[in-house]
């Protein structure tokens, strides 16, 4: 982007090609804002997080997590999260390498495993549900389900998100040029992984050390 000088020289302010690029960060501008937006995002996990700990250990009533907690399902479901993040690094190097094809299947692939692990964690919550583990019953209902469920609201955004990109490729088919927006949704998408991760230590594995 330029503007006109008072001599009227166009002078350059910023910009530097098609993607919005600031020669101030050498970041395309939607690299820019989700790396501004993910620094937040640590913040407000990092409070519900906080809120985990404080409350930790001080419901008066059960169900406590020791007889609610599934680690061996939870695992499963941790592990699809994870392949999700291998099938997004695989999607972007496709459709760097402009196969598009691959690019559409992994994106695919990545929608998918991300509804995998929704449907167990919608199971999880209707069985937590039936064992008398509800919002309003203890503390760490309410404290469990806030910090879960917004990480699963996170989830489905990613993958409207990726549906979003993935669906009007058929349309106007992409090339290695539109490579920056997958990438954003990528750092999305990894994020909330390494979330989850930080979630099942803290939450589930440290229940049972």
């Amino acid at each position: 982007m330029s503007v006109q000088s008072a001599s009227g020289a166009s002078v350059v302010t910023g910009y530097t090609d098609h993607h919005g690029t600031y020669k101030s960060t050498n970041l395309p501008d939607i690299k820019l804002m989700m790396w501004v937006f993910l620094a937040s995002d640590i913040m407000f996990f990092g409070t519900l997080l906080g809120t985990y700990l404080v409350y930790r250990g001080r419901s008066l009533t059960g169900p406590f997590p020791t007889d609610v907690l599934d680690i061996p399902l939870t695992t499963v479901s941790t592990f699809v999260l994870l392949m999700s993040s291998f099938l997004m690094v695989l999607a972007l190097h496709a459709l760097r390498q402009n196969d598009i094809t691959k690019f559409r299947l992994w994106t695919a692939g990545v929608a998918f495993f991300g509804s995998v692990f929704l449907g167990f964690q919608v199971y999880e919550f209707i069985h937590f549900v039936d064992m008398g583990l509800t919002l309003q019953g203890n503390l760490f209902g309410t404290t469990f389900y806030v910090l879960t469920g917004t990480h699963g609201v996170h989830v489905a955004i990613g993958i409207i998100w990726l549906l979003s990109i993935l669906v009007p490729s058929y349309v106007k088919p992409w090339t290695s040029k539109d490579d920056v927006y997958l990438e954003a949704a990528g750092l999305y998408w990894h994020f909330v992984d390494l979330v989850w991760i930080v979630i099942f230590t803290v939450v589930y594995l440290v229940e049972f050390i």
